[in-house]
């Protein structure tokens, strides 16, 4: 404690250290959370886009065209993926700043 530190500066300091400890402790933010997340969202791109191609490489066989359906459904996959993928860490961001908001109010 310094010279201009007053004492209840100092408990606001402590108290203040303390919350943010015990919010850490119920919202754990390690790497492996980290890199679960990473997964998640790598996998919800992923999917549509090999799901769009499977289904585009089946067209292309089955049916003669002039027209590449796998290329427009890989690109069609790609594009629901990353829509599904933002909205969700929207979501995820959303949730997390309610959650602050709720532990700023002491609750």
């Amino acid at each position: 404690m310094s010279e201009n530190d007053s004492p209840s500066q100092f408990i606001k300091n402590v108290e203040e250290q303390s919350k943010r400890k015990l919010s850490s402790k119920k919202h754990p933010d390690n790497v492996w959370f980290g890199l679960g997340m990473m997964g998640l969202i790598g996998w919800s791109i992923i999917v549509p886009t090999l799901l769009g191609a499977v289904i585009g490489s089946w067209l292309d066989k089955n049916h003669t065209n002039s027209k590449s359906w796998t290329l427009a459904l890989i690109v069609g996959g790609l594009s629901i993926g990353c829509l599904n993928a933002w909205h969700w860490m929207s979501r995820q961001h959303q949730n997390i700043r309610d959650q602050q908001g709720n532990d700023d109010d002491g609750n």
